[in-house]
This record gives C-alpha cells, sequence and structure tokens, in this order.
C-alpha cells in the first residue's frame, strides 16, 4: 500500500477540522443577576453551580428594589469562556432570574469587598500593625490590650494583600463579605 498524498494541515481521516477551538485558559468573571426576592431562589442559583461543578469564589446578595421585591447577586467565578458562557445561558433560564450581566465581558466596572481582621499581638507588633492599617487606609473598630479588629475596604487583591501583611504580626481571624459590583458610568 502507497502513502498518501496529503498536504500539510489537512486530516487523512476527514474532511472537516473536528478540533475544537475552544479556550484552556481559565478567567474570573464578576457576574450580576437580578432577580425576585423570594423563599429559594438563592438555593436554586447555587444549586446549578454545585449541580454541575462550578466554583463561586465569591457570593454576595441583597434586596434592591423594596417595592419591586427585586434582589441583586453578585457572583464571582472562574473557568473556561466556554463555560462562563455555559453559566450565563443556565442562569437566564431559571424562571425568577431577571437579568444576567457579565460585568467584566460589559465593560469597565467598580469591585469592592469588606473585611474585618482580627490581629492578636503586643509591643512592636501592635506599632506594625497600626503602621501598615495606616498605609493601606484600614480603620481600627476595636481595640483591647492584646489585639486589634480593623475593617478594610478595596478590591479583592488590597484585602489579599493587606491579610498577607498581618499574618506574621498576629492575624487570627478575618471575615469577609464577598465582592459587591457594579459597571462604570458611560
Amino acid at each position: 500500500m502507497s502513502a498518501l498524498k496529503i498536504k500539510k494541515g489537512s486530516s487523512k481521516h476527514s474532511a472537516y477540522n473536528l478540533r475544537p477551538n475552544f479556550s484552556d485558559v481559565s478567567e474570573t468573571h464578576t457576574l450580576a443577576v437580578i432577580v425576585d426576592n423570594e423563599p429559594g431562589v438563592l438555593a436554586r442559583v447555587i444549586g446549578l453551580f454545585s449541580g454541575r461543578g462550578y466554583n463561586i469564589d465569591s457570593l454576595t446578595v441583597a434586596e434592591v428594589d423594596h417595592t419591586g421585591h427585586t434582589s441583586r447577586i453578585t457572583i464571582v467565578t472562574t473557568g473556561t469562556p466556554q463555560v462562563i458562557e455555559q453559566i450565563k445561558a443556565q442562569l437566564g433560564r431559571i424562571v425568577p432570574v431577571h437579568e444576567v450581566h457579565d460585568l467584566t465581558v460589559d465593560g469597565k466596572s467598580v469591585e469592592r469587598e469588606l473585611a474585618l481582621l482580627k490581629v492578636e499581638g503586643d509591643g512592636d507588633k501592635r506599632v506594625e500593625a497600626l503602621r501598615l492599617a495606616d498605609i493601606f487606609r484600614a480603620n481600627a473598630v476595636d481595640s483591647t490590650l492584646g489585639s486589634f479588629v480593623f475593617e478594610i475596604t478595596g478590591t479583592p487583591d488590597k484585602i489579599d494583600a493587606f491579610a498577607e501583611l498581618m499574618r506574621p504580626l498576629g492575624l487570627t481571624e478575618i471575615a469577609r463579605t464577598g465582592v459587591a459590583a457594579l459597571s462604570r458610568g458611560i
């Protein structure tokens, strides 16, 4: 049997390019979902993620319209572009969901998170913790002889950086609200 003379880039198996053109790169996206404020809606949205093996990096929920009884769910998730598109499509099919916005794709957005950090220490560690808090514009909202509780608002990266610097100074607890985000004005 003789060898086939196939042009470079062709396949001897098919005339069609069957290789998927999907990206394998994971991206982080911030989704804003407007839903009816009624029992079970959050569970349905979260169930969509857990049932399909998707992870939620951050989640915040609050009622945004008292008269219209609607809430805004802000979800930060990571996945390939195809997974993100699938998540948005599936969210849009849930009945109490009114709108799904991908703030990462729609343009520039403002993201903020609130965190409380408890730092225990004495002597030079207390002084250094106060100095770093001042640099990061964190407020001491509680102070005892052995600890501080700092309140910091900013991007998740800023909070991560502040927490990393506080670890060697005696960081014992951290509580984070999750990302709240809005798209920037026109």
